[in-house]
């Protein structure tokens, strides 16, 4: 009797706790959507204290904030949006996106160079046009590579508009690192004339709007 008492103890802990960790998850999860609304209106450093708070409530779910590290790029916390970056690689290993943004910082902190040679590895990425992305950001690509993924196989209308987004978002970045602002607004006017891309459509249109 005393052992199997000893046994329930823990669980009979963990079930009263269950209530307490379920509203702790659901506020933090609110907290990120919040955060992502926040951003959308160009209330980005707000958006970094609701991401902050996030963390603070599910520890856990830090790794996952990739918001958090484009919030920080635009508030040129760029120590801390690599630091992101490097930690959200730990949950989603195949994202292009994560080390274009990664290497973005890295420009940002006169380690261009060396983001380059250092770009953090990725997976498989099955978006068209990201693996020519990946390619030009780690220098072994040119923009007519991304350009050319774009419409090959000739892709149907929805398809096409979500590979131009992606294409010309990542080139306009690229771009504006090599000090070619001229062809940043280009390509990121493109990008965001797709009307496409979701929550990166906001990120593309802070972007250019910054340019402006």
């Amino acid at each position: 009797m005393g052992r199997r008492t000893a046994l329930w103890g823990p669980v009979v802990k963990l079930l009263l706790l269950l209530p307490a960790l379920l509203l702790q998850a659901q506020s933090a999860r609110e907290y990120v959507e919040r955060g992502m609304q926040k951003f959308v209106r160009n209330e980005i450093a707000a958006s970094i204290n609701d991401f902050d708070e996030a963390a603070k409530l599910e520890p856990e779910s830090a790794p996952h904030l990739w918001q958090r590290g484009i919030a920080y790029y635009y508030v040129k916390r760029y120590e801390d949006g690599r630091k992101q970056f490097e930690v959200h690689r730990t949950v989603n290993p195949n994202d292009v996106e994560n080390a274009a943004w990664w290497y973005l910082c890295m420009a940002k902190l006169g380690r261009r160079e060396e983001a380059r040679a250092k770009l953090l590895p990725v997976g498989p990425d099955d978006r068209v046009p990201m693996t020519e992305v990946y390619a030009l950001y780690a220098g072994r690509g040119a923009e007519k590579d991304v350009l050319a993924a774009i419409a090959k196989g000739n892709p149907d209308t929805p398809e096409r508009k979500m590979r131009e987004f992606y294409g010309y978002l990542y080139l306009g970045l690229y771009a504006e690192t090599h000090g070619d602002l001229k062809k940043a607004r280009e390509m990121l006017r493109k990008s965001v004339d797709t009307q496409t891309g979701g929550y990166m459509l906001a990120v593309a249109r802070i972007h250019l709007n910054q340019l402006k």
